[in-house]
């Protein structure tokens, strides 16, 4: 595993991430571990099931019907 060093990073950044670790139950390091990999490595892309139920529920199912012409007649 590689190592990553940052900084100058401000106090109120510091303090923010160690009690986000702090509720989380992890150490700082861990903490800053796992918002890089959320924020880098998270799917981009919600999934189709989270994209529908986000829509409004609006309009009813009529809505949508598409206007169709009879079928027609097949000889087999």
């Amino acid at each position: 595993m590689k190592q990553l060093i940052v900084r100058n990073v401000e106090d109120a950044v510091v303090d923010a991430l160690k009690q986000r670790a702090a509720k989380h139950g992890r150490s700082a390091e861990a903490e800053h571990r796992e918002i890089l990999k959320q924020a880098l490595l998270a799917r981009r892309t919600p999934s189709l099931k989270r994209h529908l139920l986000s829509m409004p529920n609006h309009g009813d199912d009529s809505d949508f019907d598409v206007p169709r012409s009879p079928a027609r007649r097949v000889e087999l």
